[in-house]
């Protein structure tokens, strides 16, 4: 297994494997993980295998079922009898991707991305949304696994209990209320797009909501590096670096994003979720066109600090939940929390047919 090319132990392939961990006997799976630094992460249960090592490619060639959230390079060479399984990395998207972006991707990619939707024998969704986004855009005819997000199923297992094991983990308070902010990056990586007052924003959300409120901050990995310049403000934690954001959206009262998928994920929440975009115009105009007008998305928007403070300040939660029912039956939502009980399943019995398969080739 791999998530995001082996920078961390995250996403599907995270909740598939503790779905086995927690569900089979250890002698059901041999799950092994490719990480670029396996001793940065300590995890039971699994083997552990340097990316681009001679192991690594020993493991590649022997696995039976191959499964990653991002595609795979050519150094994937898939051999007869094995099953590769792309979970992609978002239960549906706002922003173009793949064959519908074609005009922005690099060229490289883009061959990648071709030869990697050949090798694959079951893509995951999310949604009918997403389905009719597969079959347009990602070079793609094959199986289409409609059964939802295995990441999404921790957001129905959310309770007080998991709550409290990840604010420990943050070292915040467990009646600390907590709001997100989490955008997605720039191609010109410019931070002016991320200037949320989150002094105002935090005072706000204490008159609006009631409690205390810490605000937490997950920059895309691509400005890691440039964090200290946009978290002056005591009571923002940086937290780019945590490797689940699923964790982070459990303990989220209330979610801040952009353009990123995550506010689709969010939605299982039914928790408040508010967009804010001052550059809409110029980002749709130069970097990714989207599935959806902002307007028609269920989540509240703004443009500028002071707008965004006046829609949480006029918030309605009754109208927002109306919106939300109203577009996840739009979309044709899978997601039930049982996207790794289903999963697991067909690959019990792929994994079956094949042991069968090569048993009858020996005969």
């Amino acid at each position: 297994m791999f998530s995001y090319y082996g920078s961390q132990y995250g996403c599907n392939p995270k909740y598939i494997t503790d779905y086995i961990l927690s569900n089979y006997p250890s002698n059901k799976f041999d799950v092994v993980w490719a990480f670029n630094n396996p001793k940065s992460k300590a995890i039971e249960g699994i083997r552990k295998v340097k990316t681009m090592s001679i192991r690594y490619f020993y493991e590649l060639c022997t696995a039976k079922v191959i499964l990653t959230n991002f595609r795979t390079t050519e150094l994937f060479v898939k051999r007869k009898n094995q099953y590769y399984i792309q979970t992609w990395h978002s239960s549906l998207r706002l922003k173009h991707i793949e064959k519908d972006a074609e005009n922005i991707l690099p060229q490289n990619y883009l061959n990648l991305a071709k030869k990697d939707s050949t090798k694959v024998d079951l893509l995951l969704s999310g949604c009918k949304y997403s389905t009719e986004i597969f079959k347009r855009s990602f070079w793609y005819d094959g199986e289409i696994f409609e059964h939802g997000t295995p990441r999404n199923d921790f957001l129905f297992q959310s309770n007080s209990e998991i709550r409290n094991q990840i604010v420990k983990k943050l070292s915040i308070g467990s009646d600390i209320k907590i709001m997100l902010y989490a955008p997605t990056f720039r191609a010109s990586e410019s931070l002016e797009v991320y200037d949320l007052d989150y002094r105002q924003i935090s005072e706000k959300l204490k008159s609006k909501f009631g409690g205390e409120w810490r605000i937490l901050v997950k920059l895309h990995p691509h400005l890691i590096s440039k964090s200290s310049q946009l978290l002056s403000y005591f009571s923002a934690i940086d937290v780019t670096s945590y490797d689940d954001i699923q964790e982070l959206l459990v303990v989220a009262d209330a979610l801040i994003t952009d353009y990123s998928s995550l506010m689709f994920d969010y939605s299982i929440t039914k928790r408040p979720c508010f967009l804010y975009v001052p550059d809409i115009n110029e980002y749709t105009s130069k970097e990714r066109k989207l599935y959806f007008e902002i307007e028609e998305l269920p989540f509240i928007n703004a443009t500028s600090n002071s707008e965004l403070i006046q829609e949480m300040e006029r918030f309605n939660n009754v109208n927002y939940q109306e919106n939300l029912t109203r577009f996840l039956d739009s979309i044709g939502s899978f997601e039930n929390g049982d996207a790794c009980k289903n999963l697991l399943y067909r690959i019990d019995k792929v994994c079956y047919s094949k042991v069968r398969s090569e048993m009858l080739e020996t005969v």
